[in-house]
């Protein structure tokens, strides 16, 4: 039986009553229902001051606008890790004495617990970390024999309990007897007569002595060899070699020569101050031309000798060949190669983005076309590597939405036709790899910035861990690796670069079985990119790091020109245990990025100072950029990138005559090295 229902329609009145109420009711019932904002955010303590070594527990809690406790996530952070660290579950580790700045909010969105995470609400907390009183100091150059008439810059070792080396310690000095020997306040050591005494070190409560003879001085004449018979240029190493002997024309050992330069520019030049060098070991570098006079002293007696240095002539032109542009989001890092098909490709990154990886077609240059896209869930896809075979490329991941980060593998084989994801490889490395990099079948993936892991990629759809590194030094970061011949050099920070070997270093290392061979020291703790490279014209083999700094970020808005800091030290590394620091390249108001070497031409990313070529053929002393050893310079302006004419260079790669940069704000691009034209400076007017 059907049944039909009569619904008898409400006076209008009435239904215009509960069309009024409604939507307030439901208003109220959201109000009632909506879960409380946090507003508060109460740290205890509010400041912390530890001791060297020392580590205590932050407490947290979380109120609403009414004060009511509420329970949600409190993410820590440190802003300086590797002086101060601190974990997720706010225990504070302090590794370096100084004034520092801890982080800690609670995200808007609960499900994001990164530090990058928007806030609701934040708070600092400030860090006192004092420095350990001292524990050891003692004289550490003190050579076999001391004469009569000579002086010495004494030098000292200060340790303090923590066992770290102390730069900043005040240090006296005095002498028992100073009419045998005296001592001033900075360490110089004058011999004044024959005898013995006693030199005392002290720094705050430690102090240690050392026995000081005095002998005769027996030196008649002082001999200075190595001086060219042709002019030098600019930039080129001289080495003089002081001898001092006695009246019968015999050698005096451990003769302190104290070497001096000084010059006469080249008529025209205006060079204040000093223009050439002159090191303990007797390597001269001329940065102007002109006339340079080298003088070895030895207090009683000198010698000297001129030098004619003329100008180094490498300038050279930059083309541009072509451009990728990439101006709606940041361009990472490049990788050029040349395909299974014999074609050439290019894969550049993107960073604090949305995950995309983009594959470009650069068999001509001046034609550069985008032939895919990969797109991963990541908010920075930071590093782009290809296996030495062409077959697949690795992207890092960092800030995925499931946090899971590590890294993807690609089949490049055969790009025109697509790229395709091959595998993901995440396993303990949640915490975000920043780089990578493929030798030997190998994938050397870095994890939270902590570590590098090793993973066989023989068979690169199924890669697996078979090996890590690691340092232990209190609050150690890792920023980058890079393997050559066997070795791994990593890019750390306060640790300098530290060389592992994983095959090739003679030590019994393997990727499964990594073995540390040395590290270099970096006193600036920028230590952010690495290139090993044995130089062509000399033979000897170099470590170059760069800085990466930027301590004017504060100043810098979103879509404004940014600004970095830093330099290139160039170090020579023939002994695991004795990295010498020989040269540095450093362009005034700008910053180092990645870099590369080739055929004794050093590339370097210098963000926004453009991209720089640098000659470092022969012996290397001084500075670079001051010898006029730059051979070009190129600021990629577009006008229509992300932020307009604002040159962001991130990385440079060397590649069948051309040179590939990515540039954070513009996209890829090719340039290439010409010939200048004839500068014609004009009629005056």
């Amino acid at each position: 039986m059907n049944r039909t229902l009569h619904l008898h329609p409400l006076p209008v009145a009435v239904a215009a009553l509960l069309l009024l109420a409604f939507p307030a009711f439901a208003q109220e019932e959201a109000e009632e229902t909506a879960a409380p904002e946090p507003a508060e955010l109460v740290i205890t303590p509010s400041e912390v001051e530890l001791e060297v070594g020392d580590s205590l527990t932050l407490q947290s809690e979380v109120r609403d606008s009414e004060g009511n406790p509420m329970d949600r996530t409190v993410v820590f952070y440190s802003r300086r890790r590797r002086s101060v660290g601190v974990n997720p579950a706010g225990i504070v580790e302090a590794y370096r004495p100084g004034e520092h700045t801890l982080i800690a909010m609670v995200p808007k969105d609960p499900e994001d617990t990164s530090r990058r995470a928007e806030p609701a609400v934040m708070v600092e907390i400030p860090v006192t970390i004092p420095n350990p009183p001292v524990a050891t100091v003692e004289v550490v150059n003190l050579p076999g024999h001391l004469y009569t008439g000579t002086e010495i810059g004494l030098r000292s070792l200060v340790t303090d309990i923590s066992g770290a080396v102390r730069n900043d310690v005040e240090v006296g000095w005095s002498s028992a007897d100073p009419s045998v020997a005296s001592v001033d306040s900075l360490g110089v050591l004058t011999l004044m007569g024959a005898g013995t005494t006693t030199v005392t070190v002290s720094a705050e409560e430690a102090s240690s002595d050392a026995a000081v003879e005095v002998l005769a001085n027996p030196v008649a004449s002082i001999t200075l060899s190595g001086a060219p018979d042709d002019a030098v240029r600019t930039g080129d190493v001289v080495f003089f070699t002081a001898t001092a002997m006695d009246g019968s024309g015999n050698a005096v050992p451990d003769y302190p020569v104290q070497f001096a330069t000084f010059g006469v520019p080249t008529d025209g030049i205006v060079a204040p101050g000093a223009i050439g060098q002159v090191d303990e070991d007797g390597a001269f570098v001329a940065e102007r031309t002109g006339t340079h006079t080298v003088i070895a002293d030895g207090f009683t007696t000198s010698a000297s000798a001129t030098v004619a240095v003329v100008p180094r002539n490498v300038r050279k032109d930059v083309e541009v060949v072509g451009q990728g542009p990439v101006r709606d989001r940041r361009t990472s890092d490049l990788w050029v190669w040349e395909g299974v098909d014999g074609r050439d490709y290019a894969v550049t990154g993107t960073h604090s983005a949305d995950g995309h990886a983009y594959f470009w077609d650069v068999t001509d240059p001046s034609a550069i076309a985008l032939i895919d896209t990969v797109r991963v869930d990541a908010r920075t896809v930071n590093d782009v590597k290809v296996s030495e075979d062409g077959m697949f490329c690795v992207i890092s991941r960092e800030g995925a939405s499931n946090r899971k980060n590590g890294l993807v593998i690609l089949d490049v084989s055969d790009p025109l036709n697509g790229v395709s994801v091959i595998a993901r490889y995440d396993d303990q490395l949640s915490g975000g790899v920043h780089n990578v990099f493929i030798a030997e079948d190998h994938v050397y993936a870095l994890s939270a910035g902590r570590r590098y892991d090793i993973l066989n990629a023989e068979d690169p759809t199924n890669p697996y861990r078979v090996g890590r590194f690691e340092l232990d030094t209190p609050g150690h970061s890792i920023h980058d690796v890079w393997v050559h011949e066997g070795i791994a050099y990593s890019s750390n920070w306060s640790d300098g670069v530290v060389a592992v070997d994983v095959g090739g270093g003679g030590m019994g290392g393997a990727p499964n079985n990594p073995v540390m061979l040395g590290k270099t020291p970096y006193p600036s703790g920028w230590n952010h990119a690495a290139y090993p490279y044995k130089s062509q014209s000399t033979g000897k083999f170099l470590m170059i790091g760069g800085d990466e700094a930027f301590p004017y970020q504060t100043m810098r808005a979103e879509r404004t020109p940014g600004r970095a800091a830093g330099w290139i030290h160039i170090f020579e590394w023939d002994d695991w245990e004795n990295a010498r620091e020989v040269a540095r390249y450093q362009v005034p108001e700008a910053g180092t990025h990645n870099l590369w070497v080739e055929d004794d031409i050093l590339y370097i990313a210098y963000y926004n100072g453009g991209l720089r070529v640098v000659d470092i053929s022969g012996e290397l002393r001084g500075d670079l950029y001051r010898q006029g050893r730059e051979i070009a310079m190129f600021r990629p302006f577009d006008p229509e990138s992300r932020v307009p004419n604002a040159p962001m260079v991130w990385g440079p790669q060397p590649y069948k005559g051309n040179i590939f940069l990515s540039d954070m704000n513009s996209g890829l691009w090719a340039v290439k090295l010409v010939d200048p034209e004839p500068i014609n400076l004009g009629e005056p007017e």
